[in-house]
């Protein structure tokens, strides 16, 4: 499959991802022939919540966030001969602090061209745990919640109160990596998730949304789909929903990861 965008990029502000260069993924997107992308750098994560992971490095803090814009503006500039530069966040839900990511996205939403509204962080006992960290967060949230199914659930729940959610005029208006919990589901089992996810493809299409459509799964040992996989992405386009591809490369080497492994959209 070729593509003419990619919608998900990371970027050297991203504190667990490389240090390669804006220029390295520009440039690399430009010899593929890719005529537009968006870099979706993990938003600041809301006030008053603790990041869970031990190196509390999930996304990029409130402090650089001006510096961010303005680098993409001058390369916005730098290479509008050659490539379309959208500004873009990947933005947390996060259950309980919808006021405050609508706070700030009512800030930073005008300077947005495109962005991701995506799940990471469950609620689990009062506590918040990250997803897809690594297979041990991901059994402290079986351990908290009882059962493997249980977890899915939570997480298709969240995914629900994500799209549901108001969170003001500057809401991203696409869905990331819909079925990023089975990430590890090659250690947990199948993880059947064809009910839960109809429902969320039947809740993205009455609010007019558009679906991630997330090379990074292929590459994760424990996983090697897309996020959604093949029957779930086919389903989203029996429905009009629209798939973008996006790599969500963290170094520019993994630009144009799993396209394979993907369907034609």
């Amino acid at each position: 499959m070729r593509i003419k965008k990619d919608g998900h990029i990371h970027t050297p502000y991203c504190p667990h991802g490389s240090s390669d260069t804006f220029k390295k993924y520009i440039e690399r997107a430009i010899e593929e022939n890719v005529t537009t992308i968006t870099f979706t750098e993990h938003a600041p994560l809301p006030s008053g919540f603790t990041d869970p992971v031990p190196n509390q490095d999930s996304s990029m803090p409130l402090s650089e966030i001006n510096n961010y814009f303005n680098e993409i503006e001058r390369l916005k500039n730098y290479y509008k001969n050659d490539i379309t530069i959208l500004t873009g966040l990947e933005v947390d839900y996060i259950e309980g602090f919808e006021k405050e990511v609508r706070s700030f996205l009512n800030e930073y939403g005008p300077l947005l061209d495109d962005s991701i509204l995506s799940v990471h962080f469950l609620k689990a006992n009062q506590q918040y745990i990250c997803l897809d960290y690594s297979p041990t967060s991901f059994q402290e949230l079986v351990s908290e919640t009882g059962s493997v199914e249980k977890v899915v659930q939570l997480y298709f729940d969240t995914l629900l109160l994500s799209i549901h959610s108001d969170l003001g005029d500057f809401k991203p208006n696409r869905i990331g990596h819909m079925t990023l919990v089975r990430k590890f589901y090659k250690k947990y089992g199948d993880l059947d998730i064809k009910k839960q996810a109809i429902h969320v493809l039947d809740a993205v299409k009455t609010e007019g949304m558009e679906l991630d459509y997330n090379g990074a799964g292929t590459a994760k040992p424990l996983c090697g789909e897309p996020y959604p996989s093949d029957y779930i992405a086919l389903e989203a386009k029996k429905r009009g929903i629209p798939l973008v591809y996006g790599s969500d490369a963290h170094q520019a080497k993994d630009m144009m990861q799993g396209l394979n492994q993907m369907i034609t959209i």
